[in-house]
């Protein structure tokens, strides 16, 4: 016998004015970064360029501005995403996470050594490699933190590289486990045989990107959103 009983569903909704911000609209807007332009994320996601666009525009309305769009030139133009759009994808994920069942955020830890400082940021090398990160003024040792809601799984092909995203910090791994919560799933990538990355990320991406144990994947997170802090004050 089959349980029909009707269960309640949610759809995780950012809402600013009368215009929802929603999966789709998430989905849209990791599409952008990872493809470059606008025409060519609505072409993946199999949506018209005219949709799309109309839809940014709502969005902007209400949230502020989301994509950079560049017209022309001899590269074509291009589009891509605004630290406003990243923190709302940031807050979407979060509230995705909860209406999910994973409430739970994860954080990162890496310990590592300052070797040079650029006002608030600083290099810190650990055992992944070498990590940017906002660092307290006159440490050396330090742990590295870097939350699980604020990182990004590309596939090794479609990762931006250099001056293409703010998000400097990148390191390729390969996924272990993946727990699947209805929306929302917790990714685990080792790289090498440091301590391995947990990411959040939603189902969606679980499906598009083919993750399972042993894909290789590339782990992507901003200095603003990595922080340091002295290692002895954890001891």
């Amino acid at each position: 016998m089959t349980d029909d009983t009707p269960r309640p569903t949610f759809d995780a909704q950012l809402v600013a004015g009368g215009v929802a911000f929603d999966a789709r609209d998430a989905q849209l807007l990791h599409a952008i970064d990872e493809e470059g332009s606008l025409n060519a994320a609505a072409s993946s996601l199999g949506r018209s360029y005219a949709h799309a666009q109309r839809r940014i525009v709502e969005l902007e309305a209400e949230f502020g501005e989301l994509v950079c769009r560049e017209r022309g030139g001899s590269s074509g133009g291009g589009s891509t995403v605004t630290e406003c759009a990243w923190e709302l994808l940031q807050q979407f994920r979060r509230l995705t996470a909860e209406s999910s069942g994973l409430t739970e955020v994860d954080e990162t830890v890496l310990d590592g050594t300052v070797l040079e400082r650029d006002g608030e940021f600083g290099l810190v090398e650990t055992d992944t490699g070498i990590v940017r990160a906002l660092v307290p003024p006159g440490i050396e040792n330090v742990e590295v933190f870097v939350r699980s809601d604020v990182i990004t799984l590309y596939s090794p092909k479609s990762a931006p590289r250099g001056d293409e995203t703010s998000a400097r910090n990148q390191f390729e791994g390969t996924v272990r486990d993946i727990e699947r919560g209805e929306r929302i799933a917790r990714v685990t990538v080792g790289t090498d045989d440091s301590s391995p990355f947990l990411a959040l990320v939603t189902t969606t991406s679980v499906e598009r990107l083919g993750l399972e144990p042993g894909t290789e994947v590339v782990v992507s997170f901003k200095a603003t959103a990595t922080r340091a802090v002295p290692r002895s004050s954890l001891k």
